[in-house]
């Protein structure tokens, strides 16, 4: 029987009564719509990016497949490279469609960022301590790396637009 309570700091995850520890990566995954939501949430807080007119899919729709390459990348084997994420890339191409600016971008991956963090420390007691620290890096890393994807494909398409109005 599992109870998952992740509504306050330090609440726990019990199975059979007894306090379970897991990994990062399977929190993250058993949390993936909460954190969406919270996610979600803080955007919408954020004139700036509600600005943009976007349904839920729209705005969220990526969300669920980024964080699958979070969570694969905190699997790998310690020193494994990551491969370069398409869903980032897809994301960067997505969003300059949709009028969204370099700034705004990064400010969404910031909130992904303080997201998963925040998730996180609602579920201390049930992290794997001694890999936390490894893991929060590894999160970072990743979330940046996917970011540098988005934005280079979000250059490309500033580049792509800019021939394409010069020809013209």
């Amino acid at each position: 029987m599992n109870n998952s309570n992740s509504s306050g700091a330090g609440t726990g995850r019990k199975v059979g009564g007894a306090l379970t520890i897991e990994p990062v990566a399977d929190i993250l995954e058993r949390e993936i719509q909460p954190l969406i939501k919270d996610w979600l949430s803080r955007v919408e807080r954020e004139p700036e990016l509600a600005a943009i007119p976007l349904s839920y899919e729209e705005r969220t729709g990526h969300l669920p497949h980024l964080l699958q390459d979070v969570i694969a990348r905190l699997r790998l084997d310690a020193g494994s490279k990551a491969p370069i994420s398409k869903a980032a890339a897809h994301h960067g191409d997505l969003r300059h469609k949709q009028g969204y600016t370099v700034a705004m971008a990064v400010e969404e991956s910031r909130l992904l960022q303080v997201s998963i963090f925040t998730m996180l420390h609602e579920n201390v007691k049930n992290l794997e301590f001694n890999a936390l620290l490894p893991d929060v890096v590894t999160i970072a890393d990743e979330v940046d790396a996917q970011l540098k994807e988005q934005m280079l494909r979000f250059m490309a398409a500033d580049i792509a637009a800019s021939k394409a109005a010069k020809s013209n």
